[in-house]
């Protein structure tokens, strides 16, 4: 499966959105708009695409905000200090107090359950899904015991079921710092989201992009949520210019199953929601701490009941027990 939509689909997005941003463009005079975004170099790259795309559809200028957020201060792993939420809610805060108009999150990112206040007014055309390993070697090529760093349970666990010989380790810091911990040989390997290192340029680190049929990715990576106040009917409709309904329906299949199996984005938990066809096809997996238990199950229906998708895969691999995998030690 491929990410997002056929050609005849992608062209019907853009006259719907072509015909929206000519809405707002024709009926409003120009604003400036503040978009609050962690202050992280990839976190600063994708918010400030999104302002660029913005600015090119309605003619609004935006100004980007810096907001540190508790996952960025912290040195705990992520599964010790909640993992949901951690990277959004500083940034949530400053929406509803009206210090920002709105926010660019990391979709994976973000909690299931709804913020009171908050609406989620676009979900940009999706990047590249798809986990990248980084290093000298492809996985199969390291040699027995290589240490692997990443911050994901998801990946630890996934690792593991694919080479049960090497050390896989937590790992916290941006991109950056995790690339500068295996030059310096502390790792001779790490696992990131391969859309985010082609939004650093950083490509040339990476040694193999994983297929998603041996790695699934989180539910919503390489995808931006970009979010504002619920009452702010103005701006949702200027930020619906950028929203890609392919893109949407995929990730909301996948963070229906997070939500349908209770978990938050730390959990051994791995999703990819692609539309071929008309037909929304999703594939869940959830990992035992070992890697080599795992329930892997998949469904398709129409993107239009792309929840319900979501929610009755989830109660299937609850069925066939991944409720008991999650609450393993993953780390």
């Amino acid at each position: 499966m491929r990410p997002g939509a056929n050609p005849t689909q992608r062209a019907e997005w853009r006259l719907r959105n072509d015909a929206a941003a000519e809405r707002v463009r024709s009926g409003e005079r120009p604003m400036k708009l503040r978009l609050g975004t962690r202050r992280s170099l990839m976190a600063m790259t994708q918010s400030g695409l999104v302002a660029d795309a913005l600015t090119a559809r309605t003619g609004h200028e935006v100004e980007l905000v810096g907001v540190t957020t508790e996952g960025d201060v912290s040195k705990a792993d992520l599964a010790q200090i909640g993992g949901t939420g951690v990277f959004v809610s500083a940034l949530r805060e400053k929406v509803l107090s009206g210090e920002v108009d709105f926010a660019v999150h990391s979709l994976k990112d973000l909690p299931t359950l709804p913020a009171e206040g908050i609406t989620l007014a676009a979900v940009p055309l999706r990047d590249d899904p798809r986990d990248a390993l980084c290093g000298t070697a492809k996985l199969a090529d390291l040699p027995r015991g290589a240490r692997i760093g990443t911050g994901s349970p998801r990946r630890m666990a996934l690792l593991r079921g694919l080479r049960h010989d090497v050390d896989v380790v937590p790992i916290r810091g941006n991109a950056d710092t995790r690339l500068r911990k295996m030059t310096d040989g502390e790792f001779d390997a790490i696992v990131l989201a391969f859309s985010g290192l082609v939004r650093i340029d950083r490509v040339e680190a990476v040694s193999e992009v994983f297929d998603p049929a041996q790695m699934l990715p989180a539910p919503g990576q390489g995808a931006l949520a970009v979010e504002c106040r619920a009452d702010r009917t103005d701006l949702t409709e200027i930020l619906a210019t950028l929203d890609d309904p392919a893109s949407r329906a995929a990730v909301t299949a996948e963070r229906a199953l997070l939500a349908g199996l209770e978990a938050g984005c730390s959990a051994p938990v791995g999703a990819y929601a692609a539309l071929e066809d008309r037909t929304l096809h999703l594939i869940g997996v959830v990992a035992g701490y070992d890697g080599e238990r795992q329930v892997r199950l998949s469904k398709s229906g129409h993107p239009e009941t792309a929840e319900r998708l979501g929610r009755d895969l989830a109660a299937q691999m609850i069925a066939e027990g991944a409720d008991q995998l999650m609450g393993e030690r993953t780390s």
